[in-house]
């Protein structure tokens, strides 16, 4: 039994809550209504929801239930719960992935965190008022560049290491400090105390900001862009619409989105789920968890921020994540009456959602060194702190235009996250096998899942994502060589570099792993061979 096994979540309710906070964060309300605008809305809506009901709720059943499976067997880590699945040699290693994945995220995520919190205090300071006011020009329009100003300074997107000696530092020593103090105290006393508390509160801000938001003269016109189908004006609309639904890269994003707002393919929800007792139930939970999300992110995220930008600014206002989140939705709120009170609700609940998610980040890597290398929570802690600090620090510098960050973005947070996906996808339908993982699943469940989902884990979903990664991969080749991410590596240093950092992260776990997988042998031969309930 490893270490780590003896922690354990101290209720249901809080186990939902902090599998609801991993998934609920800034993908909710930044990344998804950032995809949507980009996509238009209505055609990014089709995929979305159909790798949702195909990807997403099926694949979140079989982490809960591989989870639960690998923690009754004493495991907690990707790599040990992908050893007790599959009694190959190779097979802990694929838990590199479950590693690199939410780490190689948390290292750029928390620096976001820390702009969330940041603008929120801008807004609780009047800072924000006397932005507004410089942006105010004649007949009550606004100038976009102080908006542009502000971020460039606080985030240094301006310059490459102008953040380290920004406001933007302060905000990141807080939000790491906050981050490890918690995650410190652990699974019951840390991450899932804090959640009860702040879920609840992230969703009361949420609310509050919508009505607001609901209640603003011509609104429907907002709502109209986002959920309303609509083509090129020089084109046909069954054409135009057909024409957009055949862009493999937004099947891609789609995708990853789903993943990446659920938390499926992440590495999370299997550690999360392995803390579980053998006869807890994994069906309802998991529906639970991504109801809870999907309703944080469709019906509050999508529905505060993409319907106000379009409403004050027009299409040509609702752009990328970044300038949705940080440069348009200020300027709404400064358009809008008690803007100043909304803006301060709006970033909180950022906040709320990003350090919720982040918190969960660390705990796949904690329990691949408690239970691999032996080592306590204490030191698991103080040696992830170092490693994420030094990528931290890495991406903080290279900050221009966030090229560092959008490079972890779609290499990890997209690129890593399909190949772990497929890799548990295949684990769940064709090594467990659709018979044994839906038992699993039954056992002390509350609902009855559909049966059509091990034959979906089995057949239709590792089809569909090799369909759209192979279409995916194909266009991108085909593309110019500017907007080719595989060209991109060559041609640019700062994404050359990002992507080393990954690699070497990832060596890092992998050796990590391997020693691992030793202990774990040494430990198999002194308990002798093991009762057949643990050979699957």
């Amino acid at each position: 039994m490893s270490q780590s096994g003896k922690e354990s979540w101290g209720t249901r309710l809080g186990v939902i809550m902090a599998v609801m906070g991993s998934a609920v964060g800034l993908g909710n309300f930044l990344r998804f209504p950032g995809l949507a605008a980009q996509y238009e809305g209505a055609a990014f809506m089709i995929p979305y929801f159909i790798a949702l009901l195909v990807l997403g709720l099926p694949l979140a059943w079989g982490e809960w239930a591989m989870g639960r499976f690998g923690g009754a067997r004493g495991y907690n880590s990707a790599a040990g719960i992908f050893r007790t699945l599959w009694k190959r040699p190779f097979a802990p290693y694929f838990g590199v992935l479950g590693c690199l994945v939410p780490v190689g995220i948390y290292m750029y995520y928390i620096l976001i965190e820390s702009w969330c919190l940041g603008y929120a205090w801008h807004y609780l300071s009047g800072t924000m008022a006397t932005v507004g006011h410089q942006a105010a020009l004649a007949g009550g329009k606004l100038d976009k560049a102080p908006y542009e100003q502000l971020f460039a300074s606080f985030t240094g997107a301006s310059a490459d290491g102008a953040a380290i000696t920004g406001h933007c530092l302060i905000f990141l020593i807080i939000c790491v400090a906050l981050n490890f103090i918690l995650i410190f105290r652990g699974l019951s006393k840390g991450i899932e105390k804090f959640c009860l508390y702040a879920m609840p509160a992230l969703v009361l801000c949420a609310i509050l900001v919508l009505i607001r938001v609901l209640t603003l003269p011509g609104i429907t016109e907002g709502l109209g862009f986002m959920w309303n189908p609509r083509s090129a004006p020089d084109k046909p609309f069954a054409e135009g619409f057909l024409h957009a639904l055949m862009n493999p890269k937004m099947w891609m994003d789609a995708t990853g989105q789903i993943f990446f707002s659920l938390s499926v393919g992440f590495g999370v929800i299997i550690t999360y789920a392995s803390y579980l007792k053998k006869d807890d139930d994994v069906a309802l939970s998991s529906l639970t968890s991504v109801a809870g999300n999907e309703f944080c992110e469709v019906a509050l995220g999508g529905m505060i921020t993409i319907p106000a930008a379009f409403l004050f600014f027009g299409a040509a206002a609702v752009g990328s994540s970044f300038s949705l989140g940080f440069l348009t939705l200020p300027m709404v709120f400064e358009s809008m009456p008690l803007g100043q009170i909304a803006g301060f609700l709006f970033f909180i609940l950022l906040f709320l959602a990003a350090i919720t998610s982040s918190l969960s980040m660390l705990q796949p890597a904690i329990a691949l060194l408690e239970e691999g290398l032996g080592l306590t929570r204490k030191t698991s802690v103080a040696l992830l702190s170092l490693i994420t600090l030094l990528g931290t620090a890495f991406i903080m510098y290279f900050s221009k235009n966030t090229l560092a960050l959008g490079t972890f973005d779609f290499w990890v947070g997209t690129f890593c996250i399909f190949l772990l996906a497929l890799f548990q996808v295949v684990l769940f339908g064709w090594v467990l096998g659709p018979e044994r993982g839906m038992a699993e699943l039954d056992r002390g469940a509350e609902i009855r899942v559909p049966r059509c989902v091990g034959f979906i884990l089995k057949w239709v979903a590792p089809i569909y994502l090799l369909v759209i990664f192979t279409a995916f991969v194909v266009e991108q080749a085909l593309a110019k060589r500017a907007d080719n991410v595989f060209a991109q590596i060559i041609d640019k240093p700062v994404v050359t570099m990002s992507i080393g950092l990954i690699g070497l992260l990832a060596l890092i776990f992998l050796i990590i792993i391997h020693y691992s997988v030793k202990r774990w042998n040494t430990l198999d031969q002194q308990r002798g061979p093991r009762s057949r309930e643990d050979i699957p």
